[in-house]
């Protein structure tokens, strides 16, 4: 089994910063793409930013230029460094990761519980 553990969400001003993080933990054997998504109130859930194993990475256009992606593969985390944060980003942040628990099984996608970001004044 896998546990993706989120933590750093919390409330902040417009023009703000908050950092995200999430472990990994469990029976991994590999994960390919590592990430973020969000989902607002009324609204389904979108896309953040997600690196894979190489390090490429893919941004939403919404956050392009004020988030930043990171990861460190050999512990298993992922970060979100979110700047300039706007109240439109008022959402909770879910981490995911494509995960392998062995050579072989195929790729599974797991989820954490979530961690709310709130941008108001």
């Amino acid at each position: 089994q896998v546990q993706l553990v989120e933590s750093g969400g919390g409330l902040v001003q417009p023009g703000g910063s908050l950092r995200l993080s999430c472990l990994a933990s469990g029976t991994i054997f590999s994960i390919n793409v590592m990430g973020w998504y969000r989902q607002a109130p009324g609204k389904e859930r979108e896309l953040v930013a997600v690196m894979d194993s190489g390090g490429n990475t893919n941004y939403a256009d919404s956050v392009k230029g004020r988030f930043t992606i990171s990861r460190d593969s050999a512990k298993n985390t992922v970060n979100l460094q979110m700047d300039s944060l706007k109240p439109e980003d008022t959402a909770v942040y879910y981490c995911s990761a494509d995960v392998r628990t062995s050579y072989y099984v195929p790729t599974l996608r797991y989820w954490g519980q979530g961690t709310q970001v709130t941008v108001s004044s």
